[in-house]
This record gives structure tokens, sequence and C-alpha cells, in this order.
């Protein structure tokens, strides 16, 4: 029964400090900074296909002129 009531003291005691917030508060922020790398490595992943096509494009547009100059 002693350790009940003192593990139930112990419960109150960091709730009311707001250790409990804190860890949830802490547990939200790693999962929204995951989400953000993420997000990230998705855009990282657009722009390089973006680079590519554009790079060739520009190698097309080179050929049809070396071709058309000859």
């Amino acid at each position: 029964m002693k350790r009940v009531i003192l593990a139930f003291m112990a419960c109150l005691t960091l709730a009311a400090c707001g250790l409990g917030e804190t860890a949830v508060s802490a547990a939200a922020g790693g999962a929204s900074e995951a989400e953000q790398a993420k997000a990230a490595l998705r855009t990282e992943a657009r722009v390089k296909q973006q680079l590519d096509a554009a790079a060739t494009l520009e190698a097309q547009r080179r050929q049809a002129a070396d071709t058309s100059s000859q």
C-alpha cells in the first residue's frame, strides 16, 4: 500500500511540474522534424529530376543545332 501511495505522489509531483507535458511536446516536435526531413528529401528528388530533364533537353537541342548546321 505504501508503494502505491508513493507512486501516486510521484505522479502528482511530475504532473504538477509539467514534465508530462514536456515529454508530449518533445515527442510531437520529433515527429514534426521527421516529417520535415521526409518533405525535404522529396523536394530534393523532385529538383534532381527537373535538373536531369533540363540537361537532357539541352543536349537534344545542341544535337539538333549541330545536325542542322552541317
